[in-house]
């Protein structure tokens, strides 16, 4: 592979030109002094890819590079198309690391299974692994429909295709821009009438969950979350994970970054999953569930389906 130079001291315009020979000699002259320099370039020879393709399972799904707002637009249209034909219910925001294994899995699981029949709605995630498989995999054992809006990339499987080992495709949508998942994730909230029960759940997560949760608690607080209605959101405390971050903004407080009392308007904590389950019947006038109300202990006999 060679380059081609041509240069004047006169105009500060340096042309080159590519070509995908081995070897190419390159003249460098200038216009004024009519001198001409030759040197061989040897470099190998390069490949180059205008997309990023990614694989999983057989399947693979390219990402085009973004090439207008449209495109971005068409896809929050899907996201929104996507939640009118299921229906607006419960979100769950969550870290896609804690596998079945974890405990965190199991509480979650225990929890979108009972929100799912409280509430009798729409169960919402990233539709990735994690505590979003947990959510997803209480809802289904529920009877009750599940959606969710997946993203290009991951810190976990699934991801980067359009693959899903269990759901339906018709039942999520593959996102490649992270701003388009944001407003599906946030409009399938939203309250227009008083028979929607919709809810925030924000489980324990890294920096994507955090992300996800602060600017839906920036929009409940600049009211621009677009509900007619009130939404509520709940932080899921579970074995302490947040009480670090609830410390700091005891701190925001203090020095004045937040008012007294607000951020404890915007969000529930709830330190386990009966505190959830009674403050979301209160909030909606209902009775909480006839099942075992106890938390972790009673989950694990649950039986959690990963077909």
């Amino acid at each position: 592979m060679g380059f081609a130079a041509v240069s004047t001291i006169s105009m500060a315009n340096v042309f080159l030109r590519s070509s995908y020979h081995h070897q190419k000699d390159v003249n460098l002259g200038s216009c004024m002094r009519k001198e001409t320099w030759g040197f061989n370039l040897y470099l190998p020879k390069l490949k180059y890819q205008s997309r990023i393709s990614f694989c999983c399972k057989n399947e693979s799904i390219d990402f085009e590079e973004r090439t207008s707002p449209n495109e971005v637009k068409k896809e929050i249209e899907q996201c929104y198309e996507l939640i009118h034909r299921l229906g607006r219910g419960v979100v769950y925001l969550g870290s896609s690391r804690m596998g079945p294994g974890h405990p965190h899995y199991i509480k979650t699981f225990e929890l979108g299974n009972k929100i799912a029949t409280l509430l009798d709605c729409t169960t919402w995630s990233g539709a990735g692994p994690g505590l979003m498989d947990a959510a997803t995999q209480g809802a289904l054992q529920a009877g009750k429909p599940v959606g969710g809006f997946k993203i290009g990339k991951e810190a976990g499987e699934w991801t980067a295709t359009n693959f899903h080992p269990y759901l339906p495709s018709e039942s999520y949508l593959t996102c490649r821009f992270f701003s388009a998942r944001k407003h599906g994730l946030v409009d399938a909230v939203v309250r227009c009438r008083s028979s929607e029960r919709t809810a925030v759940v924000a489980l324990p997560g890294g920096f994507g969950t955090l992300d996800e949760v602060f600017e839906i608690m920036a929009l409940i607080q600049l009211e621009r979350i677009g509900s007619q209605l009130p939404v509520p959101l709940l932080l899921m405390n579970y074995d302490s994970f947040y009480s670090n971050l609830l410390e700091f903004l005891n701190d925001c407080e203090k020095w004045g970054t937040v008012s007294k009392g607000e951020v404890d308007s915007l969000w529930k904590i709830c330190n386990n999953n009966s505190e959830a389950l009674d403050y979301l019947a209160e909030f909606y006038c209902l009775s909480t569930i006839e099942t075992s109300r106890k938390d972790s202990e009673s989950s694990e006999h649950l039986r959690i389906n990963h077909g």
